[in-house]
């Protein structure tokens, strides 16, 4: 039997600690009336890319496919993106805001063993971290970098076993992306889908332990 209290937590870091629509008023004022828009295509295209690059076994680092992305969602919406625009538009990702219950919630859970395990580039999380005030928060922030491979691919689960060097079933993992959490299931570990939006989940065959609306449910569920 599991114990209820885990050796390890574990967070995904975009979309669950950190809003990727965050960007969303730097896109606004870079194109008036199309900011909206922009975010979510980006966005889209940014996940899509992890996947085929996994898939194609052709590695780019997530920031060059975050560029890429934003290249073509400008294109796809008939935006002038010029290197000005684009270079603030990346800059907004070194500095994207963690949602409201974020510092409260892992303050309240900073006596368990907190870990990143993410997409992202060991310097972009650093700044990340670092711009939000986190730096002290967090034991590991684990990068798929030297992997060469995204999520939801098992050896990234992997990757954060290794590093942490705890059993995956006494860890529990959490994200807002349920593709995330499917593959994290699947992997073996005790994974919370953090659904702040009300979404559906995808029929991946894997379920998470509990879907919490938030991070404050999340500590609840934890710790009791």
């Amino acid at each position: 039997m599991q114990p209820k209290t885990p050796g390890a937590v574990m967070f995904d870091a975009f979309g669950t600690l950190f809003n990727v629509y965050s960007v969303l008023d730097r896109c606004e004022r870079e194109f008036p009336g199309k900011g909206q828009a922009l975010s979510q295509v980006w966005r889209t295209k940014q996940l899509e890319y992890t996947w085929l690059r996994s898939l194609m076994g052709r590695y780019e680092d997530f920031e060059a496919i975050t560029q890429a992305a934003l290249r073509v969602a400008a294109r796809t919406l008939g935006l002038p993106l010029d290197g000005h625009a684009a270079n603030s538009l990346m800059d907004e990702y070194h500095r994207l805001a963690p949602f409201p219950d974020v510092v409260g919630a892992l303050k309240r859970l900073s006596h368990l063993k907190l870990c990143i395990l993410s997409n992202g580039t060991p310097a972009l999380l650093a700044n990340m971290v670092r711009n939000a005030g986190l730096t002290d928060v967090f034991d590991q922030v684990i990068s798929v970098d030297p992997l060469r491979v995204y999520k939801p691919h098992p050896s990234v689960y992997q990757l954060g076993v290794d590093a942490v060097g705890i059993p995956r079933e006494n860890i529990a993992f959490i994200s807002s992306n349920f593709w995330d959490v499917a593959g994290a299931t699947a992997f073996g570990f005790r994974t919370y889908w953090i659904n702040r939006s009300g979404a559906q989940p995808d029929e991946l065959g894997y379920a998470p332990a509990a879907v919490l609306s938030s991070l404050d449910e999340l500590v609840t569920a934890l710790t009791g």
